[in-house]
């Protein structure tokens, strides 16, 4: 199985700098999250916008917590944090909506797998300047949530090349990075270079 690659904008670029990494990197990565909370809802619409039509496909774009962004640009997939909208009554009302929900704990991932979500965020694993002076999480807790959920997990925190393959051995489906990319002097190279260390592991298992 191959670990899918989840690349997390770190609301520290302008939207033209923002873009342009974006649209460098998409073909390496199986989805973008655009997590841009002190942008406007007006910048997100129309980096949405941009990046649609320089071809990024809407597939690969999940916007964080705005769904009337989501919506507006009849897009399909919405990351809602700890403290957004209930994934039920998001899925009740729009049934064909991804829907991925940031989690902290065991308890947390299987109540949004009882709610419906398609993926869970996991995390933060690793020490991270996002997160500083809070303890990560304790990695074997992967694998038992693993075992008590039937949707993705994808985790977050600290993530870099090197520490991918520690994350597969607890079985995760996925990786989102923000920092290793978005800090990155050169964001495509690295991941070029994720994108080649999740290959691997994915034929290692096969």
């Amino acid at each position: 199985m191959n670990i899918k690659i989840m690349a997390v904008t770190d609301n520290k670029h302008s939207l033209k700098e923002l873009s342009a990494i974006l649209l460098e990197i998409h073909p390496y990565v199986d989805y973008l999250q655009i997590r841009e909370k002190a942008k406007s809802p007006k910048e997100i619409y129309w980096l949405c916008d941009d990046l649609l039509k320089e071809g990024v496909p809407g597939s690969k774009i999940i916007v964080n917590d705005r769904l009337d962004i989501v919506t507006l640009h009849a897009l399909k997939n919405v990351h809602l944090p700890t403290s957004g909208l209930s994934v039920n009554h998001v899925k009740t009302r729009f049934p064909e909506m991804f829907i991925g929900v940031s989690v902290h704990s065991k308890e947390e991932a299987v109540l949004a797998d009882k709610r419906n979500a398609d993926y869970v965020l996991y995390g933060h694993c690793y020490p991270t300047n996002s997160k500083k002076g809070k303890q990560p999480i304790i990695l074997s807790t992967i694998s038992e949530i693993k075992r008590k959920i039937s949707i993705p997990l994808y985790a977050i925190g600290g993530i870099t090349e090197e520490r991918i393959g520690e994350l597969a051995n607890f079985g995760v489906d996925g990786v989102a990075i923000m920092s290793a990319i978005f800090s990155s002097s050169h964001p495509l190279k690295t991941v070029k270079s994720i994108r080649e260390r999740c290959d691997e592991l994915g034929s290692e298992e096969s």
